[in-house]
């Protein structure tokens, strides 16, 4: 990578040279992006994850450009049209589009009207024509009739067809163009003929229009599918008189008969060649920039989801709701393991599922209860609450003690998307063989409850449904994104080497779905790790994978207390001298904030450790393996309201933010339809991003402005509330 492109990418993501140039010998020497962020701050002056993020897709995008760029001047030479101006011009192309406008008059192409007139002999007419200094067209025109063409008209027609060609493919002429697209183009979307009826839920952009540069993502987006379904025509253009004096300012310059013809070959140009290559081009960006801005929110509520409380390791009593089928029941110890499983009706046999629930509560210990909040739910967790008001355990626990002296569990809403996904998949048919969909679906809501970013990467990220439009975006690049994602949170929390499924530690930093099959492997048939360096003897885990996974992972009770931390074991080293400086053992470092208040840093710097490291290390000593995220707290939903038909014009009710998408966010308020609080609803001042305001999963108070019962509309205002 030239200097060049390295000054490309240090002015696109806003950072120094040296700090691109340094990220992108880590990824040459096999880094990975968590690890690049956590443990080489010196290296990259502590860019963070999207910043190196943006760094490698740059740099990816160049590399791309430089494939191409070998392509197409070996072509160009194999044609024996190579010339030094065009050889330099190629090598200062950095960008795709560049390469391509300078390719396109070289580009092998099917016969055009252009190439037919070549034949017919009146490429020297064009050349003619096209310098304007000749006064009398029409009688040159007659000196190139021949048994190929018939009459002038022909003749000049011909050389118009050249001339226009030229024009297309002139950069100059393309850049000018797409200019006046960048500034002027509007987006026009109009009904196909008898599409009306069939197409109603398009109904808004029957006859729409709207600046380019001014269009949403969700907006774009919602008319591209309406295309992609047949219902719409649409297309993006400028005005084109404003298109064409563009290309007349670089053109016309000559004696008027001339001038004449060429100005015809212009318009020509543009409507035939150039609009339609130019509306396909900004057509492809567009798409391209609402893609990037779906995939970022989706990737943005990814992220909350993925990081959202845990209730931790207890034992917990998970249901799956159902009416007819009954209710799917699941028991599983503080580990997640499936101890127990059965089915109650607790709307068609009340007692007989009372006695179910306080029996397996009983027997074990059931400190907390999972009810997936889809059909029923908001039924089988008012029976759940009721049955332990009356009827609290009697013994000791983790939940709330009542009166009696007795403790009832903490209940839990939980939200099944992607649930089903799970259950029906492979993963979930090799944790549990011999159980069916229902049962498998239960456990993951249990699951989900008790660490939800464990359970979640078992899911397609895409499956979750916290994205907007996810269906109409460029799937592989939604999927790069949706992975980073869940790499970076799975990275940014750790994972317990001895409880992690494979899924989990497929997502840490250099170990993938191989290794991480083989560290499960070696976990069963050796028993549970005991140190960091044992995960040497997995096999395939070489000293590449064993340094970017290992300061992600985490061993509790293991000899070594830094292997229950962030604290990198190259780095282990200096903290065992910062103990023997003081006298003490690295558990007492860990224990006692006296002891490191004596620590100068300054004293342990060398060229491998720096300051920046040397603060993290102390960070992490004094909270060693935190969790980064919020503590878990219960919700109740408003115990008058459970179907949309309960619901009035004014009244304010607690809900849960349950999607998040550019115009606003959905709320749960236990009606089984969440309602929409637009973007201008979600606060008194201007909002530009919902994410400013609201976070998934934040618990709020709305105020019902709007149902619409017969269209399942619900819309609400956090405004005062």
């Amino acid at each position: 990578m030239n200097k060049t492109q390295i000054q490309i990418i240090s002015n696109t993501v806003g950072v120094m040279t040296h700090q691109v140039q340094n990220t992108i010998n880590l990824f040459d020497e096999g880094g990975t992006v968590p690890f690049i962020a956590r443990y080489r701050k010196e290296a990259t002056g502590s860019l963070d994850e999207v910043q190196i993020l943006d760094i490698k897709e740059l740099w990816t995008k160049l590399k791309e450009a430089d494939k191409r760029r070998e392509g197409i001047i070996k072509s160009i030479e194999e044609q024996g049209k190579m010339t030094p101006v065009l050889l330099e011009k190629l090598n200062n192309a950095y960008h795709i589009q560049e390469l391509e406008d300078l390719y396109l008059p070289y580009k092998q192409k099917r016969k055009t009207r252009a190439s037919i007139a070549i034949e017919k002999g009146l490429e020297p007419l064009a050349k003619l024509i096209f310098e304007q200094k000749e006064n009398s067209v029409l009688k040159k025109a007659e000196s190139f009739l021949n048994d190929k063409v018939a009459n002038v008209q022909e003749a000049l027609q011909g050389a118009r067809d050249i001339i226009a060609e030229w024009v297309n493919e002139n950069v100059d002429a393309r850049n000018a163009v797409r200019k006046v697209f960048e500034r002027e183009a509007y987006v026009y979307s109009k009904v196909k003929k008898n599409k009306e009826e069939e197409g109603t839920k398009y109904r808004d952009y029957f006859d729409f229009n709207e600046p380019l540069k001014k269009v949403p993502s969700h907006r774009l987006l919602a008319i591209r599918r309406g295309e992609e379904e047949g219902f719409l025509s649409v297309t993006i253009s400028p005005e084109e008189d404003n298109a064409l004096g563009a290309l007349d300012r670089i053109f016309l310059r000559g004696l008027p008969e001339a001038k004449e013809q060429v100005e015809l070959a212009i318009t020509d140009s543009y409507k035939r060649l150039m609009k339609p290559s130019i509306e396909n081009e900004f057509a492809g960006l567009s798409k391209e920039k609402a893609d990037t801005e779906a995939i970022r929110i989706f990737a943005q509520n990814l992220r909350q989801l993925l990081l959202a409380s845990p209730l931790g390791q207890k034992k917990v009593l998970a249901i799956d709701p159902g009416y007819r089928t009954g209710c799917k029941t699941v028991v599983l110890d503080a580990q997640g393991n499936l101890l127990a499983d059965t089915v109650i009706y607790p709307f068609d046999k009340p007692s007989e599922a009372q006695d179910k629930v306080l029996m397996l509560s009983e027997k074990y210990q059931i400190e907390a209860v999972a009810i997936g909040n889809g059909t029923a739910g908001r039924e089988t967790e008012d029976f759940v609450k009721k049955l332990f008001q009356n009827s609290p355990l009697q013994r000791g626990g983790a939940g709330a003690a009542d009166a009696s002296g007795g403790v009832s569990p903490q209940i839990f809403a939980v939200s099944e998307q992607g649930a089903s996904i799970y259950s029906a998949s492979t993963i979930a048919r090799e944790e549990f063989p011999d159980k069916d969909i229902t049962v498998r679906g239960a456990v993951s809501i249990g699951r989900r409850l008790m660490d939800p970013l464990a359970e979640l990467v078992k899911i397609d990220a895409k499956s979750i449904g916290v994205g907007q439009y996810q269906h109409d975006v460029e799937q592989n690049l939604l999927k790069d994104s949706l992975d980073a994602v869940v790499e970076s949170c799975v990275n940014a929390v750790g994972v317990n080497l001895n409880t992690a499924s494979k899924h989990l530690l497929s997502y840490v930093a250099g170990l993938g779905p191989a290794i991480a099959a083989n560290v499960v492997k070696f976990r069963q048939e050796n028993g549970e790790f005991t140190s960091r360096s044992q995960i040497k003897k997995v096999s395939r885990l070489g000293d590449k994978a064993f340094e970017q996974c290992a300061g992600f992972l985490r061993i509790q009770d293991a000899k070594n207390p830094l292997d229950n931390s962030a604290v990198h074991p190259e780095t282990y080293p200096v903290v065992e001298q910062m103990a023997k400086d003081l006298k003490c053992t690295v558990k007492d470092l860990m224990t006692s904030a006296e002891l490191r208040k004596k620590i100068n840093l300054q004293s342990y710097v060398t060229p491998k450790t720096g300051l920046l490291t040397l603060q993290d290390i102390m960070k992490e000593l004094e909270k060693p393996s935190r969790d980064p995220r919020e503590q878990l707290i219960a919700f109740e939903f408003d115990p008058n309201v459970k179907k949309v038909e309960d619901l009035y014009e004014g009244m304010v009710l607690p809900g849960i933010v349950t999607n998040i998408t550019a115009f606003g966010c959905f709320v749960d308020v236990g009606v089984k339809q969440d309602g929409l609080v637009h973007i201008s609803q979600l606060a008194n001042q201007y909002v530009s991003d919902p994410n400013q305001v609201v976070k998934l999963q934040q618990h709020v108070k709305v105020r019902v402005m709007e149902v619409d019962i017969a269209r399942k509309r619900v819309a609400l205002s956090m405004k005062g509330v």
